[in-house]
């Protein structure tokens, strides 16, 4: 089993210089993944220096990227466990049809994850999961604080995806919501929060 961090949307440095100004929850969360798989805007490489801390990063490049970094790609593919991860920043026109979407990766995908929204959305439809785990401190576009990351779980045949808020920073309520979905041999045995799903 691999056991995926997902954050995005981090925009650092700004009026903090990195996740650990918000405590100790977002070192906790890192810790505890294999992976992290970040899914744009950092605005700074300064964001993977302080996540390769705790776990390898992948990252998407963000349309808030504007230096280059070599650890960064527009297009992610990582294919583990029998599943094929595409990562890209926006997934622009999501409610488009799969087929249109799989042509933003080079090769077909069953798991896409993206950001640069702000808002969490988990969605499985025509076989593809579809993943945003939200922004860990801008959640919602509010005002610098704790908002919402994920946790993906892979292993053969069985996945489980957790997104959730981290915590409340104080005087500042976090907006997010949670959002679950456990599947198995393709099909959904768990879901939780306003998960959208095939009717």
């Amino acid at each position: 089993m691999m056991r995926i961090g997902l954050i995005t949307d981090t925009h650092l440095p700004g009026q903090i210089r990195d996740l650990g100004e918000l405590g100790q929850l977002p070192q906790e969360f890192l810790s505890s993944v294999d992976l992290i798989m970040h899914g744009g805007d950092l605005t700074s490489p300064i964001v993977l220096d302080w996540c390769e801390q705790f776990a390898p990063v992948i990252c998407s490049t963000g349309n808030n990227d504007p230096i280059p970094d070599p650890r960064m790609k527009e297009v992610q593919i990582l294919e583990t466990e029998g599943w094929t991860i595409g990562m890209i920043h926006s997934l622009e026109g999501q409610f488009r049809p799969i087929k249109d979407l799989q042509k933003l990766f080079p090769k077909p995908v069953n798991i896409m994850i993206s950001g640069h929204t702000h808002q969490e959305r988990l969605e499985y439809r025509e076989g593809v999961v579809l993943i945003n785990s939200g922004s860990i401190t801008f959640p919602q576009h509010k005002e610098v604080r704790l908002g919402t990351v994920g946790i993906l779980e892979i292993e053969s045949q069985k996945l489980k995806v957790d997104i959730f808020p981290l915590g409340e920073t104080p005087g500042s309520p976090n907006p997010g919501s949670r959002l679950y979905l456990e599947m198995e041999e393709g099909i959904v045995v768990a879901s939780k929060g306003d998960v959208l799903l095939p009717k």
